[in-house]
């Protein structure tokens, strides 16, 4: 057996004591409402018995604790997210999503510039949406020069030379959702309409 293992086990016993004690319940009520013996449960918290998981189940139902909680076992699996950003072009990309291939979501920030850039239109394959999150965001599109206020949302296939910067200077803040393949992203503000 680990180390760990010996560690989580050694602290189980004082812990149930102190849980069973906590909820003002006895070892002779305890071994009732469980079915383990009054003696197994003594020596188990006293550390004289090893804890297994046919003594721990019926505790931890007892209890109405998960059975981790029971042993302090490690938690794991940490649920939060950890983003690492990534800058490319004096820009800063957060990776949103990490699944290979597929569609690819990032949130992009375009710092604040003392003098307006000039664009430089680059082409890739694939197709990207993207959603002006805050700041007002210059798009140049092939021949046209968009500005793309917060709140609104533009789409387009990256053969066609874009650049994004800002419109007027200050920082923007905007959701990409990118296509390698083409795929498109659908949005609905509303149920779709019915034909007749």
């Amino acid at each position: 057996m680990d180390r760990e293992t010996e560690d989580v086990l050694g602290v189980v016993g004082p812990r149930l004591r102190a849980l069973r004690r906590a909820r003002g319940i006895t070892l002779a009520d305890l071994a009732v409402t469980t079915g383990v013996s009054e003696s197994t449960l003594s020596r188990l918290e006293s550390g004289q018995r090893r804890a297994t998981l046919e003594l721990l189940l019926p505790l931890a139902r007892t209890y109405d604790v998960p059975l981790d909680d029971l042993v302090g076992a490690p938690r794991t699996g940490d649920p939060r997210i950890h983003l690492k950003p990534i800058r490319r072009f004096g820009m800063v990309f957060v990776p949103l999503s990490r699944r290979p291939g597929g569609m690819q979501a990032f949130k992009m920030i375009i710092p604040a510039q003392q003098r307006p850039l000039e664009p430089t239109p680059q082409t890739h394959e694939g197709f990207e949406w993207l959603y002006v999150l805050n700041g007002h965001l210059r798009l140049v599109l092939g021949e046209r020069d968009l500005t793309v206020p917060p709140g609104e949302a533009a789409e387009f296939d990256t053969s066609l030379p874009h650049w994004l910067g800002s419109a007027d200077g200050g920082v923007v803040e905007l959701l990409i959702l990118f296509g390698l393949q083409g795929e498109r992203a659908h949005v609905r503000a509303g149920p779709a309409s019915s034909t007749r």
